[in-house]
């Protein structure tokens, strides 16, 4: 099955409303709102964040399957001198695996985007205690964790670790 990775746009906000309801069911530990909150917002907020990533010093991308369904998304931002940030991350199930390679080819894209648009030298995210596949596919694209963490806002019990990727 092939994949073409995009740029959100302004107007996918249904497709990116769409998707993130699906990462909240999945993956719940990897995002900070739960499923209800989401399901609560209206078309304003769903606006507001197609166009938070069109905004210079960010970008989001999506991978879209044959069918043209979003099966997965990264958002990168840029956060100061040298850095951007990666949040967003999630594969449908269904578009997993290293032999499809969706994760890969939108880490690669916004890989290539901190590198230029972004002028970064690292790229920085945290990656929930509990979450070993998200984990490993980090340290196996290269991404070390720094030992700096912080509590999951939706359960202080828990830690969020950092990782960085050194893009120089």
């Amino acid at each position: 099955m092939g994949y073409r990775i995009e740029r959100i746009g302004t107007e996918d906000w249904e497709h990116l409303r769409r998707v993130r309801l699906a990462q909240l069911l999945d993956t719940p530990m990897a995002f900070a709102e739960t499923h209800a909150t989401a399901l609560a917002f209206g078309e304003d907020e769903w606006r507001s964040r197609t166009a938070r990533v069109n905004e210079p010093g960010c970008i989001g991308l999506v991978a879209v399957d044959e069918a043209g369904e979003w099966v997965g998304t990264m958002i990168s931002f840029a956060s100061g001198p040298g850095s951007a940030v990666l949040v967003g991350v999630w594969v449908d199930p269904g578009h997993r695996g290293r032999e499809r390679g969706v994760a890969d080819r939108l880490l690669d894209g916004i890989v290539a985007w901190a590198r230029t648009a972004a002028g970064a030298r690292r790229l920085v995210l945290t990656v929930h205690e509990d979450n070993p596949r998200a984990t490993a596919f980090y340290e196996r694209r290269g991404f070390a964790f720094t030992g700096a963490s912080e509590p999951y806002v939706l359960d202080p019990d828990s830690r969020l670790a950092e990782m960085v990727l050194p893009l120089d």
